[in-house]
């Protein structure tokens, strides 16, 4: 008999499987909206399809009377530049002091515990402390990313040093190698897949840390427009955003997929 945990759908069946949740979600939304319309039809929870095209629409093809933006991808373009700033720090920061903790024991010892401790701090609790120290201006909410993510970053990578066979260590210090030569030729290169694993499951994390910092104190970004929206329950421009938002990150976390499938093949797992 043939074990379930044997079986495996055929590309047909794996597309329809992974189709099917987003299909159930969609479906269910339908039924959910047209049953409270039925009852109410100024009902702002669940809007109609129509209504959300239009409210699509309008955010994606209109200026905005106020600003004279087309608010949709003024928000985007301001969220896009602080994720970007922040993730790119934090990865900056991460691989130096990841490899750093992990390859070398005085560092490992002095740091080590301080990045436990500072991991375990829930990074929204520090952000009236960013505001009061940088302001409500842009560098606050790129450090809350910075510091939500980066502690993770050095903790994961610190991990992948230590898991390094040591006899490629002992190998390169027995042919002469450096320290500096050993990070350079030895840890660098296997340690840069494993960075961009990592940024992959920070994406989410990094999200939220804008969201909630863009929503408390800003003038524009997507979490800036989903907390003003919020006001007013216009759910027909929410769930857009909420949706885009989703779509977005997807396409980073596919990116860095791609990244690391075409340059470091060699580290995916088969």
């Amino acid at each position: 008999m043939r074990r379930l945990v044997n079986r495996r759908p055929g590309t047909a069946g794996a597309a329809y499987l992974a189709a099917l949740p987003f299909v159930l979600l969609v479906a269910a939304y339908l039924v959910g909206s047209a049953a409270r319309l039925a009852e109410n039809p100024n009902d702002k929870l669940l809007p109609a399809p129509s209504t959300l095209g239009a409210a699509i629409e309008r955010v994606a093809t209109q200026e905005d009377l106020r600003s004279g933006d087309i608010i949709l991808w003024t928000d985007t373009a301001a969220s896009l530049e602080r994720l970007g700033k922040g993730i790119a720090v934090s990865a900056v920061i991460g691989l130096a002091f990841g490899i750093a903790v992990g390859l070398i024991p005085y560092v490992r010892a002095t740091l080590a515990p301080f990045v436990a401790v500072l991991s375990m701090i829930p990074p929204l609790s520090v952000l009236p402390i960013l505001f009061i120290v940088f302001g409500t201006g842009e560098a606050a909410k790129v450090v809350l990313i910075v510091v939500g993510i980066t502690p993770f970053l050095i903790r994961d990578l610190a991990l992948r040093v230590r898991e390094l066979p040591g006899e490629q260590l002992i190998k390169a210090q027995t042919l002469g190698a450096s320290t500096w030569q050993i990070v350079l030729r030895i840890v660098l290169p296997q340690v840069i897949p494993r960075l961009i694993g990592a940024l992959r499951l920070s994406l989410g994390p990094a999200w939220l840390f804008l969201i909630a910092a863009e929503g408390i104190a800003s003038s524009d970004g997507l979490g800036y427009r989903i907390f003003l929206e919020r006001r007013h329950l216009a759910m027909d421009v929410i769930l857009p955003y909420v949706a885009w938002i989703t779509l977005l990150a997807f396409l980073l976390d596919l990116a860095l997929a791609r990244i690391s499938a075409r340059f470091f093949g060699w580290a995916e797992v088969r």
